[in-house]
């Protein structure tokens, strides 16, 4: 199959950064039918031009993408200016669908795309969701249950509109591209944060407020595993200490990590950013640079052993609280992911959430390679 091929520009006007993006693709790849655009929410109000522009001078007539805080490109990063980020792939026509946004429901797919998804079954698909839509963890769930496909993506993230692409400029759920099994993929899904210690059993709750671990005081049992000097000053957990539940059946130890958004000292009560169960699990985890930096790592040199040939292309969505914020310069995911996988084009976006496995996480990164 033929490569993939990628540009960026940083140009302050959209019309010299798309101009620029269509000279750095030069001749796309033999075939080129879809691209994936990601710029920053500078350009979010002109999305629509920019995505008008590209097709019609490359054209590349399927294009997914959208808007974040920060997009990424080769080995940069790039966030609080303009940027945008294009990449093209020849692939059989038959095996993939862009899909229009959802939601609230899968049942809204057109027939047309039901009928695809039935004959073809596939097995992958990208998506982009809205962060302001609360059916979209839903709708994530569903789509991957009635593909029984592996979906990542990411929601979109913006000061101003929050938009995604799926053939033109759209919002308000979530929409994509579903890939049929003959089209090869790996990836990878790399945590930001490392357990300070064992999961616990949830012995009472009520909606986001654990009350009870493991038959104790919910916030007796924080103290013990995050240690006696942060236990003496709780305002230095804010930010750095959160709360993770691990997924059920993981052989891998996966777990998603939420916010710690509250605690009441009188009563031993934490309030985390999800509703939580009683009888469930959760344990705890620190974020940090050097945490954030050797999962990374070890989740390259995994891929690197699945991967027998360059990959063609990849899509990278990162959270936004990575990028430098994390890895101390800007550039540094990039630049490791390179390192340990060679050169390929490669581009993506900081989002606000990040969807593996049709789950959606935070403070991760989640690498997609094309074979």
């Amino acid at each position: 199959m033929q490569p993939f091929k990628s540009a960026h520009s940083t140009a302050d006007s959209w019309g010299r950064a798309a101009k620029e993006c269509v000279a750095g693709l030069g001749m796309p790849p033999d075939g080129a039918n879809l691209g994936f655009v990601y710029v920053t929410d500078v350009f979010a109000a002109d999305l629509s031009s920019i995505v008008t522009y590209v097709r019609q001078k490359t054209g590349i007539e399927h294009w997914v993408g959208g808007v974040g805080l920060g997009v990424c490109a080769g080995e940069e990063e790039y966030f609080d200016h303009p940027a945008v980020a294009v990449m093209a792939a020849a692939l059989p026509e038959s095996a993939f669908r862009v899909f229009p946004t959802i939601s609230e429901d899968t049942g809204e797919l057109p027939s047309a795309y039901r009928s695809w998804m039935a004959s073809t079954q596939p097995s992958f698909g990208i998506v982009h969701g809205d962060p302001e839509n609360a059916n979209t963890p839903r709708l994530v769930e569903a789509l991957g249950h009635d593909t029984s496909g592996f979906l990542v993506g990411g929601l979109t993230s913006s000061r101003t509109v929050s938009v995604q692409v799926a053939e033109g400029v759209t919002e308000g759920g979530i929409s994509g591209v579903l890939f049929a099994p003959e089209v090869p993929v790996a990836t990878g899904l790399s945590q930001g944060c490392a357990p300070i210690g064992e999961s616990h059993v949830v012995s009472d709750s009520v909606d986001n407020v654990i009350i009870g671990l493991d038959g104790r005081h919910a916030l007796d049992v924080f103290k013990d595993d995050i240690g006696e000097v942060l236990a003496r000053d709780l305002n230095k957990v804010a930010g750095y200490i959160h709360a993770a539940f691990p997924i059920e059946g993981s052989d891998t130890g996966d777990y998603v990590v939420r916010n710690l958004i509250g605690i009441d000292p009188a009563r031993g009560w934490l309030a985390v950013g999800d509703s939580v169960e009683p009888g469930s699990r959760v344990m705890f985890v620190r974020r940090d640079p050097e945490s954030a930096e050797g999962d990374l790592m070890d989740m390259l040199d995994r891929m690197k052993r699945r991967v027998a040939a360059p990959p063609r292309g990849g899509v990278y969505i990162s959270c936004v609280a990575r990028g430098a914020n994390m890895f101390g310069e800007a550039g540094r995911e990039m630049e490791l992911i390179h390192d340990r996988l060679g050169a390929f084009p490669l581009i993506g976006f900081y989002a606000g959430g990040e969807i593996s496995n049709s789950r959606l996480y935070a403070y991760t990164g989640v690498l997609t390679l094309f074979l």
